[in-house]
This record gives structure tokens, C-alpha cells and sequence, in this order.
């Protein structure tokens, strides 16, 4: 006897639109809110949970904007110092000598009659000159040197590298006073400083951009652009030094409080640029003469040095965690 077939029940064909999952429409309004949930979200027991935590990490905050504040009053202070109504920072006859701070000056006089603010406000010029000028020289020979040893290796990276850490054999300080003191001959100028601060910075800083150098020099991006013909110096200037140059913009803010730092230093040591030109370093050098009857002859081009270099490292270091790479990014 011949089987017979099966019969199927009668069975409606699926619609196209049937076979597809259900994909949710979400606004913009909905990914935002999301996003921000995510980045401020906390576990039970009030601990930051890890999205959160790298969300915050990559935000730059409160402390990094109110640092940023500073140095724009000071930057413009050091300007336009001379179309504010400042007294001159020369007239030895502005107030009674080792007076402090009054309506008529605000911070004081120092301990021949000069006007402590005009005083403060003028070495702001030749601190911030030397710091930014020293490092911009660091960055511009240490960083060349530092990428063309970072990216071409062997026997040229030996020769740098090695040059480098003979200049980093010496005491920094020694060095520098060694180099004002045969060069300037009890003469020093902005140039004498800035020129000795900026070899003191070629070194350190070809050795942070050599090391960013070879994170990037073997990344696929590099390998496809030279598989693709392109010359050494295409690759240097168009691959490695756009990922090299945020972290170490980074690091210069920090390198500009180290340089401002050892300027101080020069001038408490009468090396940096001579009277009657300002320096905060000359000044608290001058002040701590007058610690016992006039303190704030001393305390207030302090102060101004210790909020700059504060707020250079505050700005440095949220600049760091924000152009921090990571191998996840690459």
C-alpha cells in the first residue's frame, strides 16, 4: 500500500517585517541621558563605578579652570603692566619704607620706599619670559632630537640618547650657576638665564618625546602610511608628531613651574637679571633682609611665584590625564 504524504496544515507566509526583531527607536535626548547616568552612576555602597570613574578622569575640572584663571590675570598683568596705573617700580619715594599694605598700596611698600605691587607686577615679566622662552628652546632642540632617536633608532638613537645622559650626569643647579656665572661675568641678562634654563631642559624633555616616539613609531597607522610610499618625513610630520605633541604640551606646562622655580633660584642668588629691573627671586632675596619689620617685602613676590607654579602644575597634570594614552585607544 503506497504512503501517502503528510499533509501540512494551511500556514499563512511570514510577512518580512514579521522576521525581523523589533530594534526600539531612541532619541538623541534618550542617549544623552543615558551617557550622563552612566558617567555619574555610583554602586550600592556610594563606590564610583569604573565607567564613571574614566568619564570623570577625562573631564577637565573645577581646579583646572580656576588655574587656568590665574595664569590669563597674571599673562595680562605681565602685558599690559604698562597701561595699568601702576606706580613706577623704581620711584624710591612712593611710601614709607617697609610700610604694609594700605588703600594706597595694596601690598605694601618695600624697604626703600618702592610700591611692592608695581614691583611684583613687572617681575611677573621676567618670570614668565624665562619660563615660557626656556622651555619653547627645550622643546625645540630636545624634541627634534627626541623624535629623529625615537622614530630612526640604532646607532643615531645611541648617539643622542648617550649625549643626553651625559647632560643629565650634572647637578642641574650647579650647572646652570656655572654656566650664568663664566658666561655672564657678574653681568646676567633675560638672555643669560633663558639660554642656561633651556640646556638644562633639552635632555629631560627628548627623553619624554623619544619615549612618546616609540609608542607610536610601530603602530599600524605608521606601517600603513609607509607601506603606502610615504617618505620619513611625511610620516614624522603628518602621523607621529600630532599624537606626540598633545602629552608633551602636557608636560611643558609643568617644565614652565620648574623653570619660573629655578629663575627664583638664580635671582635669590644674584644671577639672574640685574636691579633695578624686578625678579621675584631678587625680591625675596631683598625681603628676607626685613623679615622681622616689613615680612611682606618678602611674602608677597612669594606668594605670586608659589599660586603660579601651583596652578602651571594643576594645569599640567589635568592636561596629562586628559591626553593620557592608552593602548585600548590606538
Amino acid at each position: 500500500m503506497p504512503e501517502q504524504p503528510l499533509e501540512s496544515p494551511d500556514l499563512e507566509p511570514a510577512a518580512a517585517d514579521d522576521l525581523l526583531p523589533t530594534v526600539p527607536v531612541v532619541g538623541l535626548a534618550e542617549i544623552t541621558t543615558d551617557v550622563t547616568a552612566a558617567a555619574t552612576a555610583t554602586t550600592a555602597g556610594g563606590a564610583v563605578t569604573p565607567v564613571a570613574a574614566a568619564y570623570r578622569k577625562r573631564t577637565l575640572g573645577l581646579i583646572f579652570w580656576l588655574s587656568v584663571s590665574w595664569l590669563v590675570v597674571v599673562v595680562l598683568a605681565a602685558l599690559l603692566a604698562d597701561l595699568l596705573p601702576l606706580a613706577d617700580y623704581t620711584d624710591t619715594t612712593a611710601g614709607v619704607a617697609r610700610s604694609g599694605p594700605s588703600g594706597d598700596h595694596v601690598l605694601g611698600v618695600d624697604g626703600v620706599g618702592r610700591d611692592m605691587l608695581a614691583r611684583v607686577v613687572y617681575g611677573t615679566r621676567v618670570s614668565l619670559a624665562v619660563g615660557f622662552m626656556s622651555i619653547l628652546m627645550g622643546l625645540v632642540v630636545g624634541g627634534g632630537l627626541g623624535v629623529v632617536a625615537g622614530y630612526f633608532r640604532g646607532r643615531i638613537e645611541s648617539v643622542i640618547m648617550g649625549a643626553m645622559d651625559i647632560l643629565l650626569a650634572f647637578p642641574a643647579l650647579v650647572l646652570a650657576l656655572a654656566i650664568v656665572t663664566f658666561w655672564a661675568q657678574g653681568k646676567a641678562n633675560i638672555g643669560h638665564v633663558t639660554v642656561a634654563i633651556g640646556l638644562l631642559s633639552i635632555a629631560p624633555i627628548a627623553r619624554i618625546i623619544r619615549a612618546n616616539t616609540l609608542t607610536f613609531a610601530q603602530r599600524d597607522f605608521v606601517l600603513a602610511a609607509r607601506a603606502l610610499g610615504a617618505g620619513d618625513r611625511r610620516i614624522i610630520v603628518k602621523e607621529i608628531l600630532p599624537n606626540v605633541l598633545p602629552p608633551v604640551f602636557a608636560f611643558s606646562l609643568i617644565a614652565v613651574a620648574v623653570a619660573i622655580v629655578a629663575e627664583g633660584t638664580l635671582a635669590f642668588l644674584a644671577l639672574s637679571v640685574q636691579p633695578p629691573t624686578p625678579t621675584w627671586g631678587g625680591m625675596i632675596n631683598e625681603g628676607r633682609r626685613l623679615l622681622n619689620d616689613a615680612p611682606h617685602v618678602a611674602f608677597m613676590p612669594a606668594i605670586a611665584m608659589f599660586l603660579t607654579v601651583l596652578a602651571l602644575n594643576f594645569a599640567g597634570d589635568s592636561l596629562r590625564a586628559r591626553f593620557e594614552v592608552r593602548e585600548g585607544r590606538l
